[in-house]
């Protein structure tokens, strides 16, 4: 037989140690090379106090990131939804790549979807026959935004295209000429030039700005033409404080800037779109393209609803509409095919939830204050761990506190206080969220509200040992006395008692019949609002459920602490319950 020492030794497994891949090296890869000399940058000194101009791309750049691309149908859903929320310049798609993309764009001219104050934006290359056949499209719009672009980056013009930068420069200028021309023959519609010196963010600024000089000038913004210089971060690639400096230092030595919408459209390849169209604006763009949750190549586009629920928490009015928010979540991933994270920012179905017992526990405190200093609050949000209302996007506070074994007695109180009217005292708190913890860690899953509820009522309100049946209470010579009957374990059991109040009495009498040694250890009540009548969570047979007291009794039955709740219409009853339930606890 082998010793203890042995028998430990052999069944401890030896560790593994995977050898270092040699193909994930990092020396393959260079610091960013195309950060502009700024050393009197000003972004970082100001901050944000309105809304940019928005534009979606959903149905372009988002549509042409998904696996399967919109139907027709789809796009018009999503067209629907984008006007709803509140979009005025919104990019339909490319009508020169592909068939589709041309009906889409005739169905909504000539079937007049387009409301007079939304802009539509169509994207095209700078090549001739595309910049025709999406001017044909557009015709008949009253509106739109042309959005010409070419590749500007280093490693476009020298791998891609094997051009050098006059021959890259000179591609944009003739675009520019093309779309003028082409925008002539349709004096009907107003017409709104946009270029993009595409992958803006690897190329090198001074040389963007040359670029988008040349573009300017062509299209004489001095003389009344609508312009605006689109600056992509098609490839994420520096951290955010850096492309705020590019974008800073082109509107410092872009020629014609005052007469110009910078725009800024940023992807997500390092994480921090976000971050880096929030910088951007600081640096002085005017005006942000990106898609609802952020759908787009690699890791996607700017996510707008984060970026303009940022705002909105910062009391700034994002002016768009996202109070429906589950609403915009299911007719994107509908049209989309895409699942949604749970935890995305504002949207995802567990982004105001807390599992965590101290998480809970301050929210509930937070609202429990906010509620009882409202004059002192001045209306203002401010909870613990929830940066805005959930209410103000159509989440109920159901969403915000949801019960598993790493809850705490904060969470258990919570949900009997939002949704059932019980207001558990701490110590009633710390005896029921035990209960809760071990039947989360025996079913090993999130416990659903309603479970929730039944485990409290089978704790302390439906236990059969103990049941209160007929009884009077009567001041005599300054002591009250208790007369009653007590069912206990289907016997009925005469019961007498005195004591300094209706409870003290019935304690009296409980002790005298018991032969335990009784005495009350906490004690708390309130009123059931009617907001919280309890009809559809309990029995209808039972007196429970139009219960307008619960009193909360801890009960020291031979130094040992049990915890008891009985409701009733009647205040005194609901207490004598209470009681009875503690003491079933010893049964």
């Amino acid at each position: 037989m082998s010793s203890p020492a042995q028998t430990n030794t052999q069944s401890v497994a030896e560790p593994k140690i995977t050898p270092k891949n040699p193909a994930f090296d990092f020396r393959k890869y260079r610091p960013f090379a195309f950060a502009p000399k700024l050393t009197d940058r000003t972004w970082p000194d100001k901050t944000m106090t309105k809304a940019p101009i928005w534009a979606s791309v959903d149905l372009r750049d988002g549509n042409q990131a998904l696996i399967d691309p919109m139907t027709i149908p789809q796009k018009m859903t999503f067209f629907k939804l984008l006007l709803e929320v509140g979009f005025k310049e919104i990019e339909i798609g490319f009508p020169s790549a592909a068939q589709v993309e041309f009906d889409f764009t005739r169905k909504l001219i000539e079937e007049n979807h387009v409301p007079d104050d939304v802009t539509l934006q169509v994207l095209v290359q700078a090549r001739e026959h595309l910049i025709a056949r999406t001017f044909e499209s557009l015709k008949g719009a009253k509106r739109a935004i042309v959005h010409v672009y070419n590749s500007t980056s280093r490693v476009q013009r020298e791998k891609v295209y094997g051009k050098n930068c006059d021959e890259i420069k000179q591609i944009a200028i003739e675009g520019a000429k093309l779309v003028k021309q082409y925008a002539s023959q349709y004096p009907e519609t107003e017409w709104v030039f946009q270029y993009s010196p595409e992958s803006f963010s690897q190329t090198e600024t001074d040389y963007a700005v040359e670029v988008c000089d040349a573009v300017i000038d062509v299209w004489q913004p001095q003389n009344g033409q609508e312009v605006i210089i689109n600056l992509p971060a098609t490839v994420e690639a520096s951290t955010p404080n850096i492309f705020a400096d590019q974008v800073e230092y082109f509107c410092r030595h872009l020629k014609q800037r005052d007469l110009i919408t910078v725009s800024l459209h940023t992807h997500n390849d390092r994480g921090c779109a976000v971050a880096a169209a929030e910088l951007g604006v600081l640096a002085g763009a005017d005006r942000i393209e990106g898609t609802l949750l952020g759908n787009g190549e690699r890791t996607g586009n700017m996510d707008i609803i984060v970026m303009a629920m940022n705002l909105y928490s910062q009391g700034i009015d994002p002016e768009l509409d996202f109070s429906n928010m589950s609403e915009i979540a299911q007719i994107v991933g509908e049209c989309n095919n895409l699942p949604l994270h749970p935890r995305h920012p504002y949207v995802g179905e567990l982004v105001f939830t807390a599992f965590s017992g101290s998480h809970q526990d301050a929210i509930k405190k937070s609202l429990d204050y906010n509620e009882k200093h409202l004059a002192e609050t001045e209306n203002f949000w401010d909870v613990a761990y929830l940066p805005i209302d959930p209410a103000h996007v159509g989440r109920t506070y159901q969403d915000v506190v949801r019960i598993n074994s790493q809850s705490g007695k904060g969470g258990v109180a919570y949900i009997l206080q939002r949704h059932y009217g019980f207001n558990l005292p701490r110590w009633m708190q710390i005896d029921f969220s035990r209960v809760v913890q071990n039947q989360a860690e025996e079913v090993a899953r999130e416990l659903k509200t309603e479970e929730l509820i039944q485990t409290f009522e089978d704790t302390y309100l439906t236990q059969t040992a103990l049941n209160l049946q007929d009884y009077s209470v009567n001041n005599k010579g300054g002591e009250v006395m208790f007369t009653g009957q007590v069912e206990m374990n289907g016997d009925i059991i005469d019961l007498e008692g005195k004591g300094n109040g209706p409870l003290s009495s019935f304690i009296d009498a409980l002790a005298q019949h018991t032969n335990k040694r009784l005495h009350i250890a906490n004690y708390a009540e309130h009123a059931i609002s009617q907001a919280h009548h309890l009809d559809d969570d309990f029995d209808s047979s039972s007196d429970k459920t139009n219960a307008n007291a619960v009193a909360y009794i801890q009960l020291n039955v031979d130094g040992e602490i049990y915890s008891g709740v009985g409701t009733c219409t009647s205040t005194v009853s609901a207490m004598l319950k209470g009681a009875l339930s503690a003491l079933a606890q010893t049964l």
